[in-house]
């Protein structure tokens, strides 16, 4: 039986088929690529939104601290009003300010020299206190 012969004809043809072949596959590869990385940059543009908008939301709240209402109103949730305001509590059971707890320097200058309940606190705010 004699050998095969491989002519130059038949081996440019096969080469041709091999790229011919072989391109639409390197081609399939490069849009499955390009395909992944939009949906990438779309995640990414949609996570960049959603980051905006927080960085809004948290500039508006540090608006807000910053303003003086606020602080004003911060400050009365630890004792410190104004000269005529007269400090009392809601809670019946409120424990008193840690001595290291926010505000609680300023409780010794506040605070009334005898105690008095909610009640009395309330009607004090009310009606004005004893003469």
């Amino acid at each position: 039986m004699p050998a095969p012969v491989v002519s130059r004809r038949r081996l440019a043809a096969l080469g041709v088929a091999v790229v011919v072949a072989w391109l639409p596959l390197s081609l399939a590869g490069q849009v499955g690529e390009a395909s992944s990385v939009s949906v990438r940059a779309d995640d990414l543009r949609l996570a960049n939104a959603q980051l905006a908008q927080e960085v809004a939301v948290l500039q508006d709240a540090a608006h807000r601290v910053k303003d003086s209402r606020f602080i004003a109103f911060q400050a009365r949730a630890f004792g410190l009003g104004g000269p005529g305001e007269i400090p009392f509590t809601l809670a019946p059971d409120a424990s008193q300010l840690a001595a290291d707890a926010p505000g609680s320097a300023v409780i010794g200058r506040t605070a009334d020299a005898a105690p008095r309940s909610n009640l009395e606190a309330w009607l004090v705010a009310l009606f004005g206190p004893d003469r």
